[in-house]
């Protein structure tokens, strides 16, 4: 972690509040797994809308959340209590972890850095057509030892400093 990120962290407050994109996507998910659009989610419908936002929950945990949730003894989650569950578990999110989540998603040979093989890779699965010369020069903005592959931490410290603003608000 770079030194500049660390004093502009320190200088800053975590975001207390989604952004219309993130609020946007909560109510997507809904919509989208409310598949008998009976403006709540049952069971597999909230596993499904909470892995489409990204967290990855367990039966027993799908489960405690509809307990917890359910008013009226009918097993589902309204959008209300849905949307209160999504919107603090998102800002609770640990941005770094997240970051390192995407490495990984890149990094599927495990080595630690990004190959042209790997980048090669993911525009393929994503449908992109990008040539070699172009995804080669995606890793040499982060190749500090010049390997032809990007390693992780200067990967992460790029990373950091661009989404800070993102994260961070000023006092």
């Amino acid at each position: 972690m770079s030194l500049t990120y660390n004093k502009q962290k320190q200088r800053r407050q975590v975001k207390s509040e989604l952004t219309e994109e993130q609020k946007s996507e909560i109510k997507e998910a809904f919509d989208l797994f409310d598949t008998d659009k009976d403006r709540a989610l049952d069971y597999h419908e909230l596993k499904v809308a909470m892995r489409a936002l990204g967290f990855d929950v367990k039966k027993a945990e799908v489960l405690k959340i509809l307990r917890d949730h359910d008013k009226d003894g009918s097993g589902l989650i309204n959008f209300e209590d849905f949307n209160k569950l999504m919107s603090e578990r998102i800002l609770d999110r640990d941005p770094i972890e997240e970051i390192k989540k995407a490495f990984q998603l890149f990094d599927d040979d495990g080595t630690g850095k990004i190959s042209l093989r790997n980048l090669r890779r993911v525009a393929k699965e994503i449908g992109e057509n990008i040539d070699d010369d172009e995804l080669q020069a995606m890793i040499d903005e982060f190749d500090l030892d010049q390997d032809g592959e990007s390693e992780y931490f200067p990967f992460i410290d790029s990373l950091l400093v661009e989404i800070s603003d993102l994260i961070f608000v000023e006092p």
